[in-house]
C-alpha cells in the first residue's frame, strides 16, 4: 500500500503548489524528506539538480524519479498520474472560468497575491538545501559554489544545465576526493 501513500504525497503536492513546478517543489520536500524519509536531503538535492538540467516540467520527473525509487513501476504510475491529472483537470476547468473573467480585478489581484508565497517558499527551499550543504562539505566551498553559479549564470550567461553539469563534475573530481 506504499504505492497509495506515494499517490497522496504527489497529490496533495501537485494540488496545493498552485504556480506550477517552484511552488510545489517545496511541499514534495516536505513528503519526500521530512515526513516519509524516501530521500536524504543531499539526495533530493541531487534529484533537483539533475531534474532541472533536463527538459521539462520538473515535477513530473521528481514524481517518476521518487515513485519508481519507492515502490517500482506501481509507484511510477502512481506518481507521475497524481502529478499529470489534477493539473491537466484544473487547467481545463480554469481555462473556461479565466476566459470568462480575464479582465476582473479580482482574478488579477489573486494572481499578483500568490507570488510573493511562492518566493518566500523558494526561499525557505533554498536555506534548508544550503544547511545541508554546508554541513556536508562546508561554508566555504557552499559559498563558491554559489558564487562561481551566480556568475556564469547572471555575468556571463551561460545556460543553468551547463553551470549544473560544471558543479556535478566539481564535485566528482575534486569534492569527492577531499572527503
Amino acid at each position: 500500500m506504499e504505492w497509495l501513500q506515494v499517490f497522496i504525497s504527489f497529490l496533495v503536492s501537485n494540488v496545493l503548489g498552485y504556480g506550477g513546478g517552484p511552488a510545489s517543489i517545496p511541499l514534495m520536500y516536505e513528503y519526500i524528506v521530512a515526513q516519509r524519509g524516501w530521500l536524504s536531503d543531499y539526495e533530493f538535492s541531487n534529484m533537483l539538480a539533475l531534474g532541472n538540467s533536463l527538459p521539462g516540467p520538473i515535477a513530473t520527473k521528481i514524481a517518476a524519479y521518487v515513485g519508481y525509487g519507492v515502490t517500482g513501476w506501481v509507484g511510477f504510475a502512481a506518481a507521475l498520474t497524481a502529478t499529470v491529472v489534477p493539473s491537466a483537470a484544473a487547467l481545463i476547468i480554469l481555462l473556461k472560468v479565466l476566459q470568462k473573467h480575464r479582465t476582473s480585478p479580482v482574478v488579477k489581484g489573486m494572481t499578483l497575491l500568490v507570488q510573493p508565497v511562492i518566493a518566500i517558499m523558494m526561499a525557505v527551499l533554498t536555506w534548508q538545501m544550503a544547511q545541508s550543504s554546508a554541513a556536508s562539505i562546508g561554508l566555504l566551498q557552499s559559498l563558491g559554489i554559489a558564487a562561481a553559479a551566480f556568475w556564469a549564470m547572471n555575468i556571463r550567461k551561460l545556460h543553468p544545465a551547463l553551470v549544473i553539469l560544471a558543479a556535478f563534475a566539481y564535485g566528482a573530481l575534486v569534492l569527492s576526493r577531499s572527503m
